[in-house]
């Protein structure tokens, strides 16, 4: 259940629908989930350390990165003799990007809470309020996508995104 959107003349939909089917395609792939989760455990280990938010912001992009590269390279591994190497290094990067897509929430608030100079808990708490809802964001279009009554909507909203925060938890307890 997409929902239809109307075709403006030209056989275009509408720039809504274009926006929402490239925020789709970007950020609801298991590897986007995968790299909201890791860059949220990052930003949990690196703020019992940081002095600010640029700090936290630092150690998990690069971070992350580094998960991304290794992505890239275990799909590329796999799939290099099927498709040949550039072929598979390109499919693997695509696959992959849902990681670094999913870190633009937090980013975007530990860099305004860096130009403020927030204090780092501060900072901490509001990017991880940044990946709390856009786990239920992913959680309620779950739902909705089945065609669950607005309530269960909801309800799977705010289990998605309190799953999602713990595991977070869990991935800091353990690190």
């Amino acid at each position: 259940m997409t929902g239809g959107a109307a075709v403006q003349p030209g056989g275009r939909p509408p720039l809504a629908r274009r926006v929402g089917l490239w925020l789709e395609t970007r950020f609801r792939t298991a590897a986007a989930i995968y790299g909201l989760i890791v860059f949220a455990a990052f930003i949990t280990i690196e703020s019992d350390h940081a002095h600010d938010a640029w700090d936290m912001l630092d150690t998990a992009l690069w971070t992350l990165l580094v998960f991304y590269i290794a992505h890239v390279f275990a799909h590329t591994l796999t799939d290099h003799g099927e498709h040949g190497l550039v072929r598979a290094t390109l499919q693997a990067m695509q696959h992959a990007a849902g990681m670094l897509y999913a870190a633009i929430p937090a980013t975007i608030v530990l860099i305004v809470c860096g130009m403020q100079a927030v204090p780092p808990d501060d900072a901490y708490e509001a990017s991880m309020w940044a990946t709390v809802v856009v786990l239920g964001i992913l959680g309620y279009i779950a739902y909705w996508r089945r065609g669950a009554h607005p309530l269960i909507r909801l309800l799977g909203a705010a289990g998605t995104a309190a799953l999602g925060l713990i595991i977070v938890l869990l991935e800091y307890a353990i690190h």
